[in-house]
Formats: C-alpha cells, structure tokens, sequence
C-alpha cells in the first residue's frame, strides 16, 4: 500500500486560517466569534461560507495542523468525530433541519481546498440538493453568523475552552 502520508499540497508560505484562529490570531475569517465549541483535541466554528439552501454550516478541525485524513493521528481523528457528533446533534436539535450531513476532503481531486483536515456539519432540508449546489463565491458577513454561533453554543453547553 502506498504511503500517502508524505504528500502535501500546501503552497509555500502558507498561512493556515484555521491554526490562525486556534491560536488567537484570526485572519479575515473565520474568527472567535464563529467559534461554538472547544474540546481538548477539536474545534468547532460556523463556516463563513454558506451553501445557498444550506447555509450555517459547521466546520469541525483538530487543534493540531494536520494537512488530511491520511496523516491525523488516531486520537486527534476521534476528538474531531466526537465533535462533529456534538455539533450534528446540537444542529438537529436548534435549527430545524430534518437532518444533518458531514463532508470531509482530501487533496485538489478531492475537492479540499484548506490544507487542515476539517469536516463540514450541513443541516439537511426537503429538497435542499445540496451535493448538486456549490459554495457562495463570498464569505457571509459576521453579523450574520453570529447569532448561529450563540445559538449552538447554547445547546452545545458551558464546554468552552474544555
């Protein structure tokens, strides 16, 4: 079996938005607003940006830059999954959705194009087609994430910075 562990599509010079938010200096977005949990091994944030049908998604990371689902460690693997469970549960339960989906990508072909392993959260609606939908071109504005982001800290409980 091929190692892939070796290969990395990060750009030189990279600056990685998600480790800039863990460690406090938060690039354009997102920022520590977005931030809705936080457990010893993951980080959970609304994405700043938003599928038309399914907007407020999740974004779940380790807190240690991993570049893929190749080179995560197993623990690192299940805090992100036990968070993303959290989050499924908290989305299911907070904003009306009839269901939830993950995503999570590797490499270009596989459509990543954040060289940090992180797992997308979407709530689920009638119709919603969202793996025949694309992205928003922009990021949504804070303001409106916001009020997502108080709303599932609320349900995820007083874990912050646990």
């Amino acid at each position: 079996m091929e190692d892939l562990r070796a290969t990395s599509h990060e750009p030189e010079g990279y600056r990685c938005p998600f480790c800039a938010l863990i460690a406090g200096t938060p690039m354009d977005a997102p920022i520590a607003a977005d931030v809705v949990a936080e457990r010893e091994r993951a980080v959970a944030f609304i994405s700043p940006r938003w599928w038309a049908r399914n907007p407020r998604h999740v974004i779940v990371v380790p807190r240690t830059h991993v570049e893929n689902l190749y080179d995560i460690t197993s623990p690192d693997l299940h805090g992100v999954m036990d968070l993303v469970q959290e989050v499924a549960r908290g989305m299911r339960g907070s904003y009306g959705c009839s269901g939830v989906s993950t995503r999570q990508h590797n490499e270009p072909d596989g459509d990543q194009d954040v060289w940090h392993l992180h797992v997308h959260v979407f709530p689920r609606y009638p119709d919603d087609r969202l793996y025949e939908t694309r992205p928003l071109d922009v990021f949504v504005p804070s303001e409106e994430r916001a009020s997502f982001a108080r709303r599932l800290r609320t349900v995820l409980g007083t874990r912050m910075g646990s």
